[in-house]
């Protein structure tokens, strides 16, 4: 990155990002912590149980394993900039998705907090 305060501001995003991975591990390790086997094949979380017990392992909700395909960049401070907005549009749109099943608060409210920062994050990248 050639530019100073571009470099700072992505360092400072890419960080919090790295927060919110914690945050949402945090969610569900809260969630899934002493669930008995018959809540664990009740709510459909036996596939997931069977290779990874209650361990937070990044996936998406089809299945998907995290990868670092899903990080875009063609070198082009213009194209990446856009790349980096896009995606924190679709994570605001999978805590949009989110809140739409929780009813927790103790669930609702970080996922709130976190969506929240995914509309910051698109702006700074905006004013970028």
């Amino acid at each position: 990155m050639p530019y100073g305060e571009v470099k700072g501001l992505l360092t400072d995003i890419g960080t919090e990002e790295l927060a919110h991975f914690e945050m949402i591990s945090a969610i569900l390790y809260q969630l899934t912590k002493g669930l008995s086997i018959e809540e664990i094949k009740a709510s459909g979380f036996d596939t997931y149980f069977v290779d990874h017990t209650t361990g937070i392992y990044p996936v998406a909700a089809s299945g998907t394993p995290f990868t670092a395909a899903y990080f875009q960049s063609k070198g082009d401070i213009i194209t990446d900039l856009h790349e980096d907005m896009a995606a924190e549009q679709k994570a605001r749109t999978t805590y949009d998705n989110i809140l739409r099943f929780a009813d927790d608060p103790d669930v609702r409210d970080p996922i709130k907090f976190l969506r929240e920062r995914e509309i910051v994050h698109y702006q700074r990248f905006g004013e970028l």
